[in-house]
């Protein structure tokens, strides 16, 4: 048995309720990692193999313990080329830099502007180099998301084809070679799902809610951990509100029921096959409905997205191509839903030659054509928690209970962080009283040979 440890905090397998994740933020921020996490477990979890998730746990100290139990640690990471990220990409290279075993980084890429200026440089080149450098220390080659950190990567002085390839998202891979998305007959009283960012500009924002307007039946799908505790318990409303996106509990969504927030991908999946279009400016929001083979429209408004849109062909439409007159259901009739389809195969077929020249086991290895995963075998066992509701939505007995619930959870994290605020401090004792010990020490013996110097004279 193979047993495989992988950066996820949280298992396709896990059934964790919404006070867990908001107790121990098991989707890192943001329920769309969660998507290219699935993607990957499915498709590396043969009958010989074991996955276990790290759940966020990054300690070089464990580094040993780590050799012993795992013959594997697999990496999959979305835009981590970014300077909030710096943090976890020093504490994954000091790891790393210790493992014995291989170290495989999946889907990487960096986070950038639209037209991103990789001659000027980032913050983080340094970081980024010394991360790259310790991974292929422990694989054979790299995959990266898309043509943007490629060019970056080559840019740091590491090999196209050699050091680095692009494999897309493997999210985009999840259920094998084929993509078949359907054929759906638009009208303004059909569902559809809508993904949204705050950070999208303000046309993109603008036609998003436009947009919910022209489709009544319409269902928000928010992403963000902040969101989550708006759903669940009805604030605190999002930080900087924006007059075109929802942000409160007081927005016509929220207060009409609109809303879910999902805790896991295959509720999500089956939410999706359900809808005949999804429309937005998150990445796996759409590439969710994608693979569950509902049409979708992405709109791009970074590099990161870009470079993905191109490279499975995606259908969307770019953010600086939308106008006060752009309307979705004139989209419909012009953009090309089965767009994805065309590129799916090919670019399957190189992800599984990356995974084959790192040594991965993985379900295709004997028939690129396989439906059998053993990963749906043991989900049709589990029984997963659905979506949030907006507590807007819930009877009495629910909102206390969830308030009950959500007080308890921050009490649970002051009463964590004035713990490790103890031991940090502790910590800092430790090392402040070790290094005047040493210091001491080396006076003594200063002053030691500065005598015997004086001595001799």
């Amino acid at each position: 048995m193979r047993n495989i440890l992988m950066r996820a905090r949280m298992s396709p397998l896990d059934t964790f309720d919404a006070p867990h994740i908001l107790l121990n933020n098991s989707i890192s921020g943001n329920v769309g990692n969660l998507v290219y996490q699935y993607g990957v477990s499915r498709t590396l979890m043969t009958e010989e193999t074991n996955i276990t998730p790290d759940y966020g746990k990054v300690d070089s100290n464990k580094a040993d313990e780590i050799n012993q139990n795992f013959d594997c640690y697999v990496i999959p990471l979305a835009d981590a080329f970014r300077k909030d990220f710096v943090s976890e990409l020093r504490q994954y290279t000091k790891l790393i830099k210790k493992l014995k075993i291989p170290v495989i980084v999946i889907g990487v890429g960096l986070r950038a502007p639209f037209e991103p200026k990789l001659n000027e440089g980032f913050p983080f080149d340094k970081d980024v180099k010394e991360f790259v450098t310790a991974v292929l220390e422990r694989s054979s080659i790299i995959g990266v998301r898309g043509e943007i950190t490629a060019k970056y990567l080559t840019k740091l002085g590491f090999r196209e084809g050699i050091d680095h390839t692009v494999i897309g998202c493997p999210s985009m891979y999840t259920f094998g070679r084929d993509l078949k998305i359907r054929d759906t007959s638009i009208t303004n009283e059909s569902i559809i799902t809508v993904n949204s960012s705050k950070l999208a500009p303000n046309n993109v924002l603008s036609f998003i809610s436009r947009s919910m307007e022209q489709f009544p039946n319409h269902y928000f799908i928010p992403q963000w951990f902040s969101e989550m505790k708006l759903v669940y318990s009805g604030g605190p409303p999002l930080a900087k509100q924006k007059a075109n996106y929802p942000g409160k509990m007081s927005d016509p969504v929220y207060m009409s029921n609109r809303v879910r927030f999902f805790l896991n991908v295959p509720t999500w999946l089956e939410f999706l096959k359900k809808a005949d279009l999804s429309v937005g400016a998150r990445l796996h929001g759409n590439i969710t409905a994608t693979i569950a083979g509902t049409p979708s429209l992405l709109i791009p408004k970074d590099a990161r997205m870009r470079e993905l849109a191109e490279y499975h062909n995606l259908t969307h439409i770019w953010y600086n191509e939308i106008t006060d007159e752009t309307n979705l259901m004139d989209l419909v009739g012009k953009v090309d839903f089965h767009s994805p389809e065309k590129k799916q195969a090919e670019n399957f077929e190189h992800f599984i030659d990356f995974l084959n020249k790192n040594n991965l086991d993985h379900i295709y290895k004997h028939d690129l054509y396989s439906n059998k995963a053993p990963l749906d075998e043991k989900l049709a066992k589990v029984s997963h928690y659905p979506a949030i509701e907006t507590i807007s939505g819930c009877s009495v007995e629910e909102m206390v209970s969830r308030w009950e619930k959500y007080d308890y959870i921050l009490a649970s994290k002051n009463a964590k962080a004035q713990k490790d605020l103890k031991e940090k401090i502790a910590q800092r004792d430790k090392t402040i009283k070790k290094l005047k010990g040493n210091l001491n020490r080396k006076s003594v013996r200063i002053a030691l040979k500065t005598a015997n110097l004086l001595k001799f004279k």
